[in-house]
């Protein structure tokens, strides 16, 4: 290959790189702009977990997305389980145990967004994105029923931000 034909190839590289980095910016400014519960900066953070969202299109970064609250799901579980293992009221228990099965009902949802957005089926993306997002407050509301503080709030919040940026940006494809 000629210098002038590495050149171009050099080139042509940093186009693709740069357009694909605004993709990320121009997404997470536009969600800055339009939802008051999302920032900019709290976007880019949300992102920036995954290094492959710097070179991913809108519809990879759902699916990033969706692997990023899969991941943080799938911790709450596993933090729901050591929250039952040690726990000795057993109203909490049983709350705890039902938070269990809606974050197990949450990681074959956040499946199937992946799957949905690879084959282009993008209103069911949008459904199951909805349907993960209302299973927190679920959990939570049981334990408020009971008068106490959710155990796992935090993590539960951390989610929804994370399930609404998937969701706005689906929205735009």
């Amino acid at each position: 290959m000629g210098a002038c034909e590495a050149l171009s190839c050099l080139v042509l590289l940093s186009l693709l790189v740069s357009s694909s980095a605004s993709t990320l910016d121009d997404a997470c400014k536009s969600l800055g702009a339009s939802n008051e519960d999302i920032s900019y900066d709290s976007c880019i953070r949300f992102f920036r977990a995954f290094s492959a969202s710097a070179t991913a299109d809108k519809r990879g970064l759902v699916v990033i997305a969706a692997k990023i609250v899969r991941a943080e799901a799938a911790n709450t579980r596993n933090r729901i389980n050591a929250l039952k293992a040690s726990e000795t009221d057993r109203k909490i228990a049983r709350r705890l145990s039902h938070c269990h099965a809606l974050y197990t009902s949450t990681l074959h949802l956040l499946n199937a967004v992946a799957k949905a957005i690879k084959s282009g089926h993008l209103q069911d993306a949008e459904a199951n994105l909805n349907a993960a997002m209302e299973n927190p407050d679920a959990c939570e509301e049981g334990f408020r029923e009971l008068g106490v503080r959710p155990p796992v709030a935090a993590e539960d919040y951390e989610f929804t931000q994370g399930c609404s940026i998937a969701l706005a940006i689906a929205s735009t494809l």
